[in-house]
């Protein structure tokens, strides 16, 4: 029979410093995988037409500024620090600043072809995603806008007069969250998110 004392005896004890070199880790492990992602991003930026595989689009694109210089839509900004040093200064889309009309000028401009030819019929920027807190329809009724703007009809009222998505049909083009007015109607809200907004595919 084991006594008291082997019992203790074979049971592995934690020192302090065992126990502060383990939080250590813990807490480095934390900041690692902070920065990892405040290095590399979290891949959520929506892309040019063309620019959908990102890892492709990120070893060639040079950052020259082009894309959006010729954007006669102006829907192309340039992604900031905070949003990962790897990406700062890339091209991406902004539907708050116009929408994409698939006019194929950015893609014809790009000097090294990070911007590859694209079909808004087979291919998707993203997908407009309805949210249900900051869209002024499903809050209190009578807003269509974004139902008006798209131009492939893929936004429609619902039976209770509420806009849905076509998720299967829609290719991301912008034009329903440029043209919601929640932003601007719901200012007090101090959002940034409209009630409808392209969103990355997962």
């Amino acid at each position: 029979m084991t006594s008291d004392t082997e019992f203790k005896a074979a049971v592995p004890t934690l020192s302090r410093r065992g126990l502060l070199a383990g939080a250590g880790c813990v807490a480095v492990m934390a900041v690692i995988g902070g920065a990892g992602r405040a290095f590399a991003g979290d891949g959520s930026l929506l892309r040019l037409p063309g620019a959908q595989d990102e890892q492709r689009f990120l070893a060639t694109c040079l950052k020259c500024d082009k894309c959006r210089s010729v954007c006669p839509q102006n829907c192309v900004s340039l992604a900031t620090v905070e949003e990962g040093l790897v990406v700062a200064r890339t091209p991406k889309l902004d539907f708050h600043k116009g929408y994409c009309d698939f006019c194929d000028r950015c893609i014809e401009v790009c000097p090294t072809g990070a911007l590859r030819p694209f079909s808004p019929d087979q291919e998707k920027l993203g997908v407009a995603v309805i949210d249900q807190e900051e869209c002024i329809a499903w809050k209190q009724g009578g807003c269509v806008k974004c139902v008006e703007a798209c131009p492939y009809q893929v936004v429609a009222l619902n039976q209770n007069g509420r806009p849905v998505v076509d998720a299967q049909r829609c290719n991301g083009c912008g034009a329903c969250e440029f043209a919601c007015p929640s932003a601007t109607f719901m200012s007090y809200s101090g959002s940034r998110r409209r009630g409808i907004n392209v969103q990355k595919e997962a």
